[in-house]
């Protein structure tokens, strides 16, 4: 009765949560964390990636160097590098199977292009994500050129002039890159990221923080959730189970 005891009362203690530094930045502390068992749909994985502390204050963009570009905006402009919405959710999180995504279960790359618009001097969306082989698209709506650099390293990088009236313009990433800085030399205000990856089991987070990653096989899956200021976090989690991660300032 006593050894059933002990064995229940074990059963009810919290998972100890394991932090260690993000690789990329001091920001992050990255979570080696058994997921909750809270169910979500078979074959599929939900959950919420969330800002603890204060949320940071924005900078305003000084689009001066353009008046093009700042014409076309009623009143200043602040960066969106670090959204947190209400409830700490934090938006623009990628999260994938970073690990344990069986082969066979890869589809070929789609062929319709991720398209990236640039308007008022921004690019929308600010974080796009594609498989290995797949388009990406730049569409240029604004009345002043753009000069457009995706930075990659292990693939070749990128570099094109879009002068204004143009059409759109095109690039395909072969290898799987996470993290593609995508600047424009004209308007050093404006940054976006690609994520190239190996398999479609991604999703992006939106103004609440949540995110939902569709069918998935059966198994145990690595995540990684990456943010462009705060770095990564990795969790091992079940298909079918949720994932939440959870972001600190310095």
């Amino acid at each position: 009765m006593i050894r059933k005891s002990i064995f229940g009362a074990a059963l009810m203690v919290p998972a100890i949560l394991v932090w260690a530094q993000a690789p990329k930045t001091g920001a992050a502390k990255a979570a080696t964390k058994t997921a909750a068992k809270a169910p979500a749909a078979a074959g599929e994985i939900t959950g919420k990636v969330t800002f603890e502390g204060a949320p940071p204050k924005n900078k305003i963009l000084k689009m001066d160097a353009d008046p093009v570009c700042a014409s076309q905006h009623p009143g200043p402009v602040s960066s969106d590098d670090t959204l947190v919405g209400p409830g700490g959710g934090l938006k623009n999180v990628l999260v994938y199977a970073k690990a344990g995504v069986p082969a066979s279960s890869i589809p070929p790359a789609p062929t319709t292009p991720a398209k990236v618009d640039q308007k008022g001097c921004i690019y929308t969306p600010r974080i796009v994500v594609v498989m290995a082989g797949q388009p990406v698209e730049f569409s240029n709506d604004d009345p002043t050129n753009h000069h457009i650099q995706a930075m990659a390293e292990v693939n070749k990088e990128w570099t094109v002039s879009q002068n204004k009236g143009t059409g759109p313009q095109t690039v395909t990433f072969n290898q799987p890159e996470v993290g593609i800085l995508t600047i424009c030399h004209l308007h050093p205000w404006m940054r976006m990221f690609i994520h190239v990856l190996q398999n479609p089991f991604y999703a992006v987070t939106g103004d609440d923080g949540t995110f939902t990653i569709k069918g998935l096989p059966p198994g145990y899956y690595t995540l990684e959730a990456w943010h462009e200021k705060l770095g990564t976090q990795t969790l091992k989690v079940k298909a079918g189970d949720k994932a939440d991660f959870t972001f600190k300032a310095d």
